[in-house]
């Protein structure tokens, strides 16, 4: 798998961020961090979530951000947990998966720039989904509360994450759609 050297440069820089385990209690907020412009130009281009988020409003929503190394196997979070944030893949690839008559059954695969877990965002619940490390990964992690704090990020991500969700929903419709016509 062919990863963005942007990416992994925000990854190594790891913009002032703290690198925290999965379920960990939230850290204080990361120091202010230094980006260049053209670094900054290439997220807003490659991540979907920061899609025409102007630089500035870019730049103080990356350093919201926490970070978590994931060892490939382990889970990121389970179907069921309270979801008070959303991710945003650095490096690495993971895989979602639903619980279904007792079966674990692979929904998606999603590598770099690939945002999971932003569905508990919009509506406050549970996580719909299990999402586990398919090889060792990096995440980005983005709190609710720290999203909703800055109304010009917020505006965008929340946009953006519409936009995500139903390219998703379009892209489910086609599949059940095909499932559909396979069985008759």
């Amino acid at each position: 798998m062919k990863i963005d050297p942007a990416l992994i440069k925000l990854h190594a820089e790891t913009i002032g961020a703290v690198f925290v385990r999965p379920g960990a209690a939230k850290p204080a907020a990361a120091p202010a961090a230094k980006l260049d412009s053209s670094l900054i130009r290439k997220i807003q281009q490659k991540v979907p979530i920061f899609k025409n988020m102007p630089l500035d409003c870019l730049m103080n929503t990356l350093k919201l951000a926490d970070y978590l190394p994931v060892k490939a196997g382990d889970v990121v979070f389970s179907e069921g947990d309270f979801g008070d944030s959303f991710f945003v893949l650095v490096a690495g690839e993971v895989v979602v998966e639903k619980l279904l008559r007792n079966k674990v059954c692979e929904l998606a695969r999603l590598g770099v720039a690939d945002c999971f877990g932003e569905m508990s965002i919009v509506g406050h619940e549970l996580r719909t989904a299990t999402v586990r490390a398919a090889v060792d990964s990096t995440c980005m992690r983005l709190y609710r509360e720290s999203v909703d704090h800055y109304p010009d990020s917020a505006a965008h991500i929340y946009r953006n994450i519409a936009l995500i969700l139903a390219s998703r929903l379009k892209d489910s419709s086609i599949r059940l759609a095909k499932l559909a016509t396979e069985k008759a």
